[in-house]
């Protein structure tokens, strides 16, 4: 594997840091010291004027609802399903306050770090300052180290991070402490060929034959009108990737670069630059006519962290390939949970993940300074909130079908240290209470490896992270579908693709791999720790998640509900659009439900309220029907409507209720939106009130079944 070089800290004794914090009580930061301190050799001080930066990461609000919410939301049947939120909602609903970034920066500033930047999201505040300011502003202090396994000079904090009591509860952690974390590319040659041995012309595997093995060339998809991340640590030459395109006769838009923390290595890319060209050329062989972003980030804590935050806040993509990672043991926990944050952030926008799970089998750090003697898996395959893509050997007949398939031996894979089981980890062997990879699998082995060109020449390139953008191209072409269906993207994978392999059409729809294993674990029947639930059969799959056949029933349309948050319990509007304080836990008017209500109006004076939600109709549905639960409470006496609320879908008024239509409780009102089909819908309530005495029109529970 190619690994980006770190710089060399100096390794001379310095003028001893200030260590000696403020004395205000102060409260230890668990997981900030990286492991490779206690296998590595200690050389003396970091010199106190060195400069370093680091990332303070910040708490996410309201978990528990956002737990909720990331379930709800790939749950078909439950409201919000499919209903995805705009990084501005994210933020309003689960970010950190600006409050609490403030309470960061002053801290900081007061500590003499400069504030370089904070996140979009506010999850992360970056700073910079001399080792022996951030020594005095999180209690701890800087040394220079040599690890003796990979014969490399670093800087690390050699204890555990503090911040003062006032800051743990919006404090996640900090990173940038030590530089010794690396992120490796997930490539491999096969063992006849010598690394880096080129050939003037392609063999191994044309995207002709796993297309055709996965029957991604049947979907009826390319991609078109989606946009993928590749998530990189090097650079690229736009001339490596035409010259591929050329050679198989492919097209689609130019892929273009953006910059993380300044960095851009396109104008002399390094040892990574196969591992980019590899990501770039498998997607465009899955989905030609998708989009591609390359993010390219310093390869660090930081960087890592930064790039995860400003693919979520950019939201220009629905889909994320990530072929580089670390083993768990050799990585703040720190660091993993803030990427983590990003990747939840990721999920409630409908953005879709896929990691490579690593190319060391079950022993993740054997290249690295824990060993292969621990079991280990790879992050950010292990992260809850992405799907990890283990590895297996492919073999595909002369037709380019799909003829046999077995684990690949070192193919990524085991259980996670870090992360807990997430709720939708279920079926055929899965068990234990820790998270376990990989999600999904296929074709990773060298020996049946890629067709690569990269650097000038041909290349034959395997390794999980062939597999992951091969399944990100996938995710382009099932977007791609589902916009065609009216439906919702892909969004987080894999609780939808566990629901459909625990489901009866597991068979066909992704091929089982049963045969071949890792160090420490074996491919069987069902779900394992080296091929997760296998390979893609990807026109059933697809068939399979947008619900139907390739013409839905109904022609088009999957029975759901589309209303996002129709109940108001999440505590606030969104994804409503509302006037100010109709969203409403008042007790002096009751809810229908739960304790949340939307209350439009009850003044007596001119008053106007209005409460809507844009919604997508898919074509072709037979039936759609807008539900809620209306209470009407009023002073108005008499048969003539002075207060009036009024239904609308779009321009077209649906119904009108008025003062006249009060009622001691609620009653439920049923409107067709039939006609509205094929259409995007926005269903708006505006309560009007005249000059005097109240009338309070209270909704709850609003709904739109599509069938």
């Amino acid at each position: 594997m190619a690994v980006l070089p770190l710089t060399a800290v100096s390794l001379g004794v310095s003028t001893a840091q200030a260590a000696t914090p403020n004395a205000s009580p102060r409260v230890a930061l668990p997981n900030t010291v990286n492991p490779a301190v206690a296998h590595s050799e200690k050389k003396g001080d970091v010199p106190a004027a060195q400069q370093i930066s680091v990332s303070v990461s910040l708490k996410l609000r309201d978990t528990d609802a956002l737990d909720r919410f990331l379930t709800a939301v790939t749950t078909p049947g439950a409201p919000e399903y499919g209903h995805y939120l705009t990084p501005e909602q994210f933020t309003a609903r689960f970010g950190p306050t600006q409050a609490a970034v403030d309470q960061v920066r002053t801290y900081l500033a007061q500590q003499g770090l400069t504030v370089s930047d904070v996140s979009a999201n506010r999850q992360v505040v970056n700073a910079r300052g001399t080792a022996a300011q951030v020594s005095q502003a999180f209690g701890t202090h800087e040394s220079a180290y040599l690890d003796p396994q990979l014969q490399r000079a670093f800087f690390a904090n050699d204890a555990a991070a503090s911040i003062p009591s006032d800051l743990a509860s919006v404090v996640q952690g900090v990173s940038g402490l030590d530089n010794h974390a690396v992120r490796k590319n997930r490539l491999a040659t096969p063992n006849s060929v010598t690394p880096n041995t080129a050939s003037a012309s392609p063999s191994g595997m044309a995207p002709a034959q796993y297309t055709g093995a996965y029957n991604l060339n049947k979907t009826g998809a390319d991609g078109t009108g989606t946009t993928v991340a590749l998530w990189e640590f090097d650079g690229y030459q736009s001339s490596n990737l035409t010259t591929y395109d050329s050679q198989y006769g492919l097209s689609g838009p130019a892929v273009s670069t953006v910059s993380v923390d300044g960095a851009n290595y396109d104008s002399a890319p390094g040892q990574g630059q196969g591992e980019v060209e590899l990501d770039s050329e498998i997607v465009r062989g899955a989905a030609p006519k998708a989009t591609q972003l390359v993010y390219e980030a310093p390869n660090s804590d930081q960087g890592e962290i930064d790039m995860a935050n400003k693919i979520v806040t950019d939201n220009r993509v629905s889909v994320v390939s990530i072929s580089w990672g670390s083993c768990e043991p050799d990585t703040t926990a720190a660091s993993m949970t803030a990427v983590d944050n990003a990747f939840k952030q990721a999920a409630a926008q409908g953005i879709s993940i896929f990691s490579a799970s690593g190319d060391d089998g079950s022993r993740d750090c054997t290249r690295s300074t824990s060993g292969s003697g621990v079991k280990a898996v790879d992050f950010p395959a292990s992260s809850p909130h992405q799907t990890g893509v283990g590895g297996t050997n492919l073999k595909v007949s002369s037709g380019n079908a799909y003829s046999s398939e077995s684990a690949w031996s070192t193919a990524g894979g085991g259980v996670s240290t870090v992360f807990a089981k997430p709720s939708w980890q279920t079926g055929t062997g899965v068990s234990g209470t820790m998270r376990t990879v990989p999600d999904v699998s296929s074709n990773a082995d060298p020996q049946s490896g890629f067709a690569i060109y990269t650097a000038g020449a041909w290349q034959v390139y395997g390794g999980t992270s062939a597999a992951a953008p091969l399944w990100s191209g996938y995710a382009a072409q099932f977007n791609q579908k589902a916009k065609a269906a009216g439906q919702a993207v892909l969004g987080e994978a894999s609780p939808r693709l566990y629901s459909v392999a625990n489901g009866s059409g597991y068979g066909s729809t992704f091929h089982d791999v049963t045969t071949g294993a890792n160090q420490d674990f074996s491919a069987k029947a069902g779900y394992d720790q080296v091929t997760g639930w296998g390979s893609p059969v990807a026109d059933a799959l697809t068939t399979a998640l947008l619900g139907g056949g390739t013409t839905p029933p109904s022609g088009g349309c999957t029975a759901a509900q589309l209303v996002a948050n129709g109940g108001f319990e999440s505590g606030t509007a969104s994804p409503w659009t509302a006037s100010s304080g109709v969203v409403s836990n008042s007790s002096s008017e009751a809810a229908h439900s739960g304790s949340w209500k939307a209350w439009l109006d009850g003044y007596g004076s001119a008053h106007t309220d209005t409460l809507s939600q844009t919604v997508s109709i898919p074509a072709g549905c037979a039936s759609a029907k807008l539900t809620f639960w209306l209470h009407v409470d009023t002073a108005e006496t008499g048969s003539t409507a002075y207060d009036k609320l009024t239904v609308q879908a779009n321009s077209t008024t649906l119904a009108t209720y008025s003062n006249v239509d009060a009622a001691a409780g609620y009653v439920q009102r049923t409107l067709d939106l039939t006609s509205f089909a094929g259409q995007t819908v926005t269903v708006k309530f505006t309560g009007t009130e005249d000059s005097s005495l109240q009338t309070s029109f209270v909704i709850d529970d609003v709904a739109l079944n599509v069938g």
